[in-house]
């Protein structure tokens, strides 16, 4: 018996975001070799696997072939959680003094003091945090509408040990990917930068946007 074939929407595809800022913009913190590679390789190299994961789970729609669900599933969630980890992370960053740096103000600092009791002890939580990721992953600064907290979170990969209901307000990124020209194996110190260039200012919008 012949499989009839689905009439199903166009496609729609991921496309890679422009960066908010200049490639050079975040410098010395971050040079423009590195945040070019990160960007047009690493984020890219997402959007194009996310892409064809789709492509290909529609095809097998259409045509009604076969499909290892789990295998495709699995590079699918890799793939996509990259690609909107990223989308996240450039602008969560500013350039340092104009926007980025410094400490957060408005609903986000008041909440901040509520958890941690300064910003002082978020910071050195959030920096542990992110140093202690097993292998490539994830530090991230959540909001759980359930428990009405925020919450600092570690992601493996792009995908695993995320918690449920959170809604994602700042992450950083520590992927060898996103240091290794500027800093090598040194991931504390890309750590310690990133201080000097976060952009409270979008992740306090995010906040408040809820």
């Amino acid at each position: 018996m012949a499989v009839q074939k689905m009439a199903t929407a166009p496609l729609q595809k991921y496309e890679l975001p422009p960066l908010p800022y200049a490639p050079d913009a975040l410098e010395p913190h971050i040079s423009r070799e590195q945040l070019t590679l990160h960007h047009d390789k690493h984020h890219q190299a997402y959007v194009t696997g996310a892409n064809a994961n789709l492509e290909k789970l529609e095809k097998g729609r259409q045509e009604g072939t076969e499909v290892d669900m789990k295998a495709l599933l699995k590079e699918l969630s890799f793939n996509m959680g990259g690609h909107i980890l990223h989308t996240l992370f450039w602008p969560t960053m500013a350039p340092a003094g104009k926007g980025g740096g410094g400490t957060p103000g408005g609903a986000l600092a008041d909440r901040i003091d509520r958890e941690w009791g300064s910003f002082d002890r978020f910071k050195a939580e959030f920096t542990k945090t992110a140093a202690s990721v097993e292998g490539s992953g994830w530090a991230a600064l959540t909001y759980n509408n359930m428990t009405d907290r925020l919450m600092i979170m570690q992601i493996e990969k792009h995908n695993n040990h995320v918690y449920p209901s959170s809604q994602i307000l700042m992450v950083l990124d520590v992927w060898e990917h996103a240091y290794y020209v500027d800093y090598r194996n040194n991931r504390g110190q890309f750590i310690d930068a990133f201080w000097n260039v976060v952009n409270w200012d979008t992740v306090n919008k995010r906040l408040e946007n809820l």
